[in-house]
């Protein structure tokens, strides 16, 4: 799907996207590298550039657009309530947070207590402070796992590439394979505070473990008193097609963190805590001054409300198999196979060209994501429609195509 808009720039092809992209040159830090396209506005799942050009979202904003771009419900309620009550500090009540803590402990079916961050890395960070208050010192965390860059949520983060410049790190931290019950048992003792675990590993490539490892993980840590923190920042929030992933595999972690799609754009993490850990935090043991603000908890509000009104759960197990079916159907030489769950996907490809498909297929009008040099990751808004699905689906063999093309170019 392409497509140009009314409010197409009459500069030459090309001119105001090298535009805004030479000033984000000159302003900003490199840490991201360029951005492969200026985007200006958006709805639902479509996207437009700075010259018109439009594409379909199938990256979401790294799973964080759960309704897509200027959803009518968001845009109401963030509206109505900077135009209300914005920011209040954690220093006084608002009903906001109040109402999404108690959505959030409703859908999780379990008592417990929140806190609210900005981010999934913040809400990392949180977790980990907890796990020091229960007394003990050692922790346990996944290969290959991706909790966030900030210094406490990358001493979790399994990627050594990511580490190295930063060392050394907080803690006393063992990585184990993921998705290996044995390893994890062999790892964790009664001197471990807390595993944390992914449902799905998305930065590595939409990796799924084999099924019962987090019902082992549960069993292993509540032999051990040891906390359980399962990282839901990814795959919660109906991307797989439950509240919470690990819902549907019967476990009761002692803490979720959320994220992502949570705020429906707007910036909000959560960390839900249960059982003790719901009293590890005391005054003044923790702070975040935006955390829990009433804008972005009106947004989270909105995004439970419309998955909830409008039944996007199982379209988000409907689509996801019709997209797993129709790219497994192309039996295209480069499809090795699929991973993932709902609309958290990995398309497995048959060389390392994962790069040259997400380029071709943004020139054919798609946004999707090399998350591994053999990997292309979708996480598409989940109010992703069929058709749109589908329209991926008939254009995937070109791309494929022209990405073999250019990998044997470059070679």
């Amino acid at each position: 799907m392409t497509g140009t808009s009314g409010t197409a720039s009459d500069e030459p092809s090309g001119t105001a996207n090298a535009e805004l992209t030479r000033r984000w040159q000159d302003a900003l830090m490199d840490n991201y590298g360029t951005p492969r396209v200026p985007l200006t506005h958006g709805e639902g799942a479509t996207f437009w550039d700075a010259q018109g050009k439009a594409y379909t979202d199938f990256l979401g904003g790294i799973a964080v657009n759960a309704l897509g771009t200027a959803h009518p419900a968001v845009v109401r309620a963030v509206s109505e309530q900077i135009a209300t009550l914005g920011h209040v500090s954690n220093l006084f009540v608002a009903e906001q947070p109040v109402a999404l803590a108690e959505r959030l402990l409703g859908l999780a079916g379990r008592p417990g207590r929140v806190l609210f961050t900005n981010s999934g890395a913040e809400a990392t960070e949180a977790a980990f402070k907890l796990g020091r208050l229960t007394g003990r010192r050692h922790m346990v965390a996944t290969q290959g796992g991706f909790h966030g860059r900030t210094m406490g949520a990358l001493a979790l983060t399994g990627q050594p590439a990511k580490q190295e410049p930063f060392l050394p790190l907080p803690g006393d931290v063992t990585h184990v394979p993921f998705g290996d019950a044995d390893a994890l048992r062999a790892a964790v003792t009664e001197e471990t505070a807390l595993v944390i675990v992914e449902p799905v590993q998305g930065e590595k490539g939409v990796v799924v473990p084999p099924e019962g490892y987090l019902a082992a993980a549960r069993e292993i840590t509540r032999a051990t008193g040891t906390l359980l923190v399962v990282d839901e920042v990814q795959t919660g929030i109906g991307r797989t097609g439950d509240w919470f992933a690990c819902q549907a595999q019967g476990v009761e972690p002692d803490v979720i963190t959320l994220a992502k799609g949570l705020g429906g754009g707007l910036p909000l993490g959560a960390v839900l805590a249960f059982g003790e850990a719901a009293q590890l935090f005391g005054a003044g043991s923790h702070g975040t001054t935006f955390g829990g603000n009433p804008v972005a908890c009106a947004a989270g509000l909105a995004v439970l409300d419309t998955i909830q009104d409008e039944g996007l759960l199982a379209d988000v197990k409907r689509t996801g198999a019709r997209l797993r079916d129709g790219v497994l159907g192309l039996q295209h030489p480069l499809v090795g196979q699929m991973r993932g769950v709902g609309l958290l996907l990995g398309i497995v490809l048959t060389e390392s060209v994962a790069p040259q498909v997400q380029q071709a297929a943004q020139e054919a009008g798609f946004l999707v994501n090399a998350v591994a040099p053999d990997v292309v990751r979708l996480a598409p808004p989940l109010i992703i429609s069929e058709e749109e699905a589908d329209a991926l689906v008939a254009a995937l063999p070109g791309v494929l195509d022209a990405a073999a093309e250019a990998a044997r170019t470059e070679a």
